[in-house]
């Protein structure tokens, strides 16, 4: 997804969100990997489903300066850490904080081997599903609009469990939700409940979560669970919230 993408209200909505809660630190690159866990980015991007991991996760992370961006292309989001640790891309993000929380906990070989694939999952096959891109990589409509048998499979799946991984609320939902979450900021019109009625549930039960709208911003949270309740509705329910679309 590209930050261009997004509409100007979308990322007003979302910037009071991505705000550190802390003051920046401006890291250069001669010591651009001496403070743990900072997260380079923009609510224009994938970055906050990166802050919304590290908070389900309740991992401390804060932001980096975007001018000392260590991205070896210049791109967000990108991670450092402790230990000349330098993470880019959305998906090695999470998996990244993943490891981190295991380490913290008792680690479940079976459970962060299956979020492990969600992760991956999303980002090789729902991204280009979600999202059509023209050669030069501009998002022009979302492949949720037709049919599609991956969407089918993940409804039959969710028709049998609230999330994905057994155990609970994981990062494979942040990764995994997001980008359906995102379709709806982008294409408000369109309609998954006819289609794919537990999947719309399932974001509702995602977007609704505390951690996703500190992360996205109150603003997005309330726009989407209006707009997954008006598919529920039926037809004449719609409404374009805060004039954001």
């Amino acid at each position: 997804m590209r930050a261009h993408c997004l509409s100007l209200s979308l990322l007003a909505a979302t910037a009071a969100a991505f705000a550190p809660s802390q003051p920046i630190v401006k890291v250069g690159r001669s010591s651009q990997l001496q403070m743990a866990l900072t997260l380079y980015g923009s609510p224009g991007s994938r970055s906050p489903l990166c802050n919304w991991a590290a908070l389900e996760l309740k991992l401390p992370l804060q932001a980096g300066d975007l001018s000392r961006n260590p991205h070896p292309f210049g791109q967000i989001p990108c991670l450092t850490d402790d230990n000349d640790v330098l993470v880019f891309e959305s998906g090695a993000i999470l998996n990244y904080l993943q490891s981190k929380a295991d380490k913290k906990g008792i680690n479940d070989d079976a459970r962060s081997a299956a979020i492990a694939s969600w992760i991956a999952w999303a980002n090789a096959s729902l991204d280009p599903i979600c999202f059509l891109e023209t050669p030069d990589g501009k998002v022009y409509d979302t492949g949720l609009k037709s049919g599609n048998r991956r969407i089918d499979r993940l409804d039959q799946l969710l028709s049998k469990a609230e999330f994905l991984v057994p155990g609970g609320f994981s990062l494979a939902d942040v990764a995994v939700s997001s980008y359906l979450l995102y379709v709806i900021q982008f294409f408000p019109d369109v309609d998954l409940y006819s289609k794919w009625p537990n999947v719309v549930r399932y974001m509702k039960d995602c977007a609704g979560r505390d951690e996703y709208a500190k992360a996205f911003g109150e603003r997005v949270q309330s726009f989407c669970l209006q707009r997954l309740g008006d598919m529920e509705s039926g037809p004449g329910t719609e409404k374009k919230l805060f004039g954001m679309f």
